[in-house]
């Protein structure tokens, strides 16, 4: 026999062995392959199409999630949490014993003062429930009643690339499954024709050079391949080759699929590996999205009324206000969790000009999509997130002035906002000190966000695992606590 026929009939045996060690993860991919109901009974209401055994763990709040990403870091004393004692510290250096030690970035530790920079926007109070919110989210304002502020959010990240990679998959490492993943591997999908996990990026005015973003943020990990978000791009094809060659038909088109997919379950039988069903899965994804995603993406049909909604940005494709609407299309279809990442707010310096570039992307279609989901009934079913990755200082990063200043990073407190099923509507949750620099009441950390949201979609974060190299993982890690101050 050949060397090399040799070799790969070993690597054939390896494969048996590793997989029977593992648990059966191919017939496991199997099922999830065949798009059956192969697992049991199902919550009512909720239609799942190839999800794990035994979820949901209990009968969820919402069936699905659209997060709103604001890469780069919004300011929060800019936008959300007002600190109005601070005019009268312009200038002054933030103390030592509100800093207590804080380590710094390598763009200010070099400083040799740290002034203290108020926010040059006014702030005002707005709806029943009185929340306060800044002069340049007007839009947000009509909406400030149904959705539920966390002002007390921390992170263990102080710089962009491990923050991000936090808020994605909890853990600061790369490599690990995202946030989309881990609920198309639990959950499955309710719709066939539309990937589970879909991710739309933009660029924001405010700083178009920002932190880049990699396709890892919303990758699978050691999970099947099957459950990797699918990114929609904002020209051409919507996803890369997915329209036939030409010359191709859909006839010729459908019998070469055939042939194929006969000749991996062929190879599947052989190996088991577990990646041959993830591969003839995805092949049929893709033909059924040659018809379903030019549907979804042709906006015009829309009401005249609704495109005006989302704002004159909504009519060009890859901008925040289009990808917003596209949130909303992709949500009605049931598409299990679609995620916006828009770029920009990354502002160190010249941050009043900046931040109402980003505004000016964000404010009108966000307050835009959360009333187009509740006028559809789709926010009571509808779990939906705003923030970013960490905060910014209180103290002004390079030179202050009367109007311009910078901030850097902070990952002590932040804010982020969550609205729709489950959670509590018009309402302030947890608190920040005179300077916006220190958490005093309600801290939430990444791994309490990550886990209250898994148990609005009727998930315990402790039972959502996949063992990997003799550990079983999880999205929380072995933290995680509900923050059921914010649950209805």
């Amino acid at each position: 026999m050949k060397q090399d026929t040799v070799l790969q009939v070993q690597d054939q045996i390896n494969r048996r062995t590793f997989l029977k060690q593992a648990g059966g993860m191919g017939l496991t991919a199997l099922f999830t392959m065949l798009g059956s109901n192969a697992f049991g009974s199902e919550a009512p209401g909720l239609h799942r199409v190839g999800g794990m055994p035994g979820f949901p763990n209990f009968p969820p709040k919402a069936k699905r999630v659209i997060y709103l990403f604001q890469s780069g870091a919004p300011s929060q004393m800019d936008l959300f949490d007002p600190k109005p004692k601070l005019a009268a510290r312009r200038g002054e250096d933030l103390p030592d014993s509100v800093r207590n030690g804080q380590r710094l970035t390598g763009m200010t530790s070099g400083q040799k003062s740290f002034p203290v920079a108020p926010s040059a926007f006014k702030f005002a109070q707005h709806g029943q429930s009185g929340i306060w919110l800044s002069e340049i989210l007007p839009y947000t304002a009509e909406i400030v009643d149904d959705l539920c502020f966390i002002y007390s959010m921390h992170t263990d990240a102080i710089n962009h690339d491990p923050a991000v990679t936090f808020l994605q998959t909890g853990s600061q490492l790369a490599g690990r499954p995202s946030i989309g993943s881990w609920l198309a591997y639990g959950l499955g999908t309710e719709n066939q024709d539309l990937p589970s996990f879909v991710v739309l990026t933009s660029v924001g005015t405010g700083r178009k050079d920002d932190q880049p973003l990699y396709d890892r943020l919303w990758g699978s990990g050691f999970l099947p391949t099957q459950h990797q978000g699918v990114k929609l791009r904002s020209a051409g094809d919507p996803v890369l080759f997915l329209s036939d060659p030409e010359g191709v038909d859909r006839t010729t088109r459908r019998d070469m699929l055939d042939d194929l997919a006969s000749l991996n379950k062929i190879k599947l039988a052989s190996v088991g590996d577990p990646e041959i069903s993830t591969r003839i899965s995805q092949y049929e994804l893709a033909f059924r999205m040659q018809t379903s995603v030019p549907e979804l993406t042709d906006i015009s049909k829309e009401p005249s009324s609704i495109l005006e909604m989302y704002g004159p940005e909504v009519h060009k494709p890859g901008t925040y206000a289009y990808n917003c609407l596209l949130a909303r299309r992709l949500s009605e279809r049931g598409v299990r969790f679609v995620q916006l990442f828009h770029m920009g707010w990354d502002q160190h310096f010249d941050l009043p000009r900046a931040i109402k570039g980003q505004t000016y992307d964000t404010d009108q279609p966000t307050a835009a999509l959360v009333k187009d989901l509740k006028q559809r009934g789709l926010l009571d079913e509808t779990l939906l997130v705003w923030g970013g990755e960490f905060g910014r200082t209180v103290y002004s990063q390079g030179e202050l002035s009367m109007d311009n200043y910078g901030r850097d990073h902070h990952p002590r407190c932040f804010t982020v906002w969550m609205t729709g099923a489950g959670i509590k509507r018009g309402v302030a949750y947890g608190k920040t000190d005179d300077y916006c620099y220190n958490i005093v009441e309600n801290p939430v950390s990444v791994h309490d966000l990550h886990a209250t949201m898994l148990n609005i979609l009727g998930i315990d974060h402790t039972k959502l695992t996949y063992r990997y190299q003799g550990r079983d993982f999880r999205l929380t890690d072995v933290y995680g606590d509900l923050v059921t101050g914010i649950m209805a």
